[in-house]
């Protein structure tokens, strides 16, 4: 199973298409294949070495994805005129690169201000975005994007404050392509410099067998313990997501694996789908890898991606704690049975057979910690998954297991790019006009120039962003038009940058979109709705927590060491407390008064105030909460054992 990938061989390159002939299929295929290595060997170059300046490094990144994209997507269309109409836009794709490689001198030269020839250029790199955006992302960007090239060429006619002299084409082909303002900004530098670079990282890994790795140490920890198999889900889940930072691909990975599992000890196929789905987001907040948007973060801040990384791991770690006790609830109520494959047993026996493989990880870290970079860390680690996977036959991988490891790569990429180029453009003109600043300004005068409105405005603008657009993209918007003036009313820049991402991400699993849910209710055969109800249900965490980032910045390892210390102790325990109400059962099913007990403990413990405050009402509030959620779990101490729970398995 380790070496998966060489038992398919070359299988493994071809592209899925149901209407391109034999050899169509095989010509597209093969091309994609050499340009998916062609970009790694660019990435891993300008990760390691550096040296190519940012302008030419991310147009040449972007002219080989999207033509990349365009074959891809070509495989999909039944007529020979739609496909022939995405080769042609393939060539298009490929000129924008080339151009300004050969051209950056005379560029520089006059000071990046457009000539003829450089406006014919960028209305093809427009057209080619354009339609990867619509056929990689959706309808949302384009509408976006759209309405902000009308607001730039058409802002003289704008009255009020809002309106501008307007920018004409000349002006527009300077900013968005012979700039790093626009396509080619920062955004489009995080994608070839961390994203692309990192799903790498997580793929090579996959294909070595350290995915499987963490399925096995999670089921050694956990497997012995009542309804087992959805503990060792929500870790091992968690775990190998920290790798790929997708849930979606997480949970078509792990839960393939952990939701038959779970459904043959008894939880329902609902209750299945909808742990995976939840445990596999977790990932995305996850370190050492998290999602896109996390790198995106490190950049819009300015600060290195390991104190992102450093400061999301509390609010990380509390949402897999509060998962876990769900699941373990869960399994409570259900009564249900152990899984008897696991247990110290198979620990023993992985991390005896298996450890090696996780030195590609120890590497990452370790480098990130000494002070590297976190490309060079990737590209560090990248070598030693190559370097430890010959040890033995297993997990040894050929050049098609490689190959594969960049297609799949380039594959799961293509989103996030297309949302990258159609944000810089966005955040291109927003700059240009200085609309970003008016609307951060229109936001605080909506909230009365009050954090609470302005926070509950924000979480609500993410919230939809996040139903729409990627994660990456519902960020860079939120962090260019919202972050701003949340820092103007007193939130610390890393706190406002890290709500807006937690709630960017939510949408995983809730609907109306909620891809994960409905990923892991494809694979458990559930209600796709009650699946992602049901997952919001176990992941409330990502809705209550981003609250204290404002409260209580300690959960972020921001501030001094006694504040970061009582903000993670109060955190933990309202999030336990909250854990159990939601959960409504402890050795017993609870009443609703119970549950709403639990509820009010957590929210007294987390009141709304520096974790420091020794003010009379804050003080007594958390104390209240303390003593309530104490005297509830001794209460149900005390209870009467349940009955034996069902037969193992």
């Amino acid at each position: 199973m380790l070496n998966s990938g060489s038992s398919n061989g070359f299988q493994s390159l071809l592209l899925e298409s149901k209407f391109a002939g034999g050899k169509e299929r095989l010509a597209v295929s093969l091309l994609f294949s050499v340009i998916a290595a062609g970009i790694a060997g660019l990435v891993l170059y300008g990760a390691y070495y550096g040296g190519i300046t940012a302008l030419l490094l991310r147009s040449a990144f972007f002219s080989l994805v999207a033509a990349a994209a365009m074959l891809f997507y070509a495989l999909r269309y039944k007529s020979v005129a739609g496909r022939g109409a995405f080769y042609l836009l393939t060539l298009l794709a490929l000129i924008p690169g080339p151009y300004l490689w050969h051209n950056y001198i005379d560029i520089v030269m006059r000071g990046a201000m457009s000539i003829g020839q450089d406006r014919w250029i960028f209305m093809v790199l427009i057209a080619v975005v354009f339609v990867f955006v619509r056929i990689a992302v959706g309808r949302a960007l384009i509408i976006l994007m759209t309405l902000a090239f009308l607001y730039a060429y058409f802002g003289d006619v704008i009255p009020g404050k809002y309106g501008h002299s307007g920018y004409d084409l000349s002006r527009l082909t300077s900013t968005l392509m012979l700039s790093t303002e626009g396509v080619f900004g920062v955004p489009m530098g995080v994608a070839v410099e961390y994203i692309f670079l990192f799903g790498l990282f997580g793929a090579i890994l996959t294909k070595i067998g350290t995915g499987e790795v963490f399925v096995d140490i999670a089921r050694g920890v956990t497997g012995r313990v009542q309804g087992g198999p959805g503990l060792s889900a929500a870790l091992s889940s968690a775990l190998l997501g920290s790798l790929n930072g997708s849930a979606v691909a997480n949970v078509v990975t792990t839960g393939t694996f952990t939701i038959p599992l779970m459904k043959r000890v008894g939880y329902s196929a609902k209750l299945a789908g909808a742990i995976e789905a939840a445990a596999s987001s977790a990932g995305q907040i996850m370190p050492p890898v998290m999602g896109a948007a996390a790198f995106l973060m490190a950049e819009m801040i300015g600060i290195p991606y390991a104190e992102v990384a450093l400061a999301a791991l509390v609010p990380a770690l509390l949402y897999i704690f509060a998962l876990m006790i769900a699941v373990r609830l869960e399994a409570g109520r259900l009564n249900l049975a152990r899984d008897t494959g696991a247990g110290l047993q198979l620990l023993l026996t992985t991390l005896k057979t298996k450890s090696y493989l996780l030195l590609p990880l120890v590497v990452l870290v370790g480098l990130m910690i000494s002070g590297k970079s976190p490309t060079q860390a990737a590209v560090m680690g990248i070598l030693a998954g190559l370097a430890v996977c010959p040890w033995k036959k297993e997990t040894r991988i050929n050049m098609f297991d490689l190959i594969s490891a960049c297609k799949e790569t380039l594959t799961s990429t293509l989103p996030i790019v297309a949302a990258v180029a159609a944000a810089g453009v966005i955040i291109g003109v927003l700059n240009l006009t200085g609309m970003g600043l008016m609307l951060s300004g229109l936001i605080i005068e909506l909230g009365d120039g009050n954090l609470w409105a302005v926070l509950l405005l924000t979480a609500l603008a993410s919230f939809v962003l996040g139903m729409g657009l990627p994660t990456s993209a519902a960020y860079l918007l939120l962090a260019v038009l919202v972050a701003p003036a949340m820092t103007q009313l007193g939130m610390e820049a890393l706190s406002a940058h890290m709500f807006i991402f937690y709630f960017g991400l939510v949408s995983a699993i809730t609907p109306p979109v909620a891809l994960a849910a409905y990923a892991a209710a494809t694979i458990s055969g559930a209600d796709a709705n009650e699946t992602a109800v049901e997952s919001m249900r176990l992941g409330f965490v990502k809705l209550l927590v981003p609250f204290l980032f404002v409260t209580m910045p300690g959960v972020l390892l921001i501030g001094t060491t006694s504040s970061v210390v009582a903000a993670i102790t109060f955190a933990t325990l309202a999030t336990a407390s909250m854990s159990i109400g939601f959960s409504g059962w402890l050795r017993e099913h609870l009443s609703w008064l119970t549950r709403l007990l639990y509820v009010v403990a957590a929210v007294l413990i987390a009141w709304p105030a520096a974790a420091t405050d020794t003010s009379i009402a804050v003080l007594g509030a958390r104390i209240i909460g303390i003593v309530l959620f104490a005297g509830l779990l001794f209460k149900a101490s005390i209870q009467t054992k349940p009955n034996t729970m069902k037969a193992e398995v």
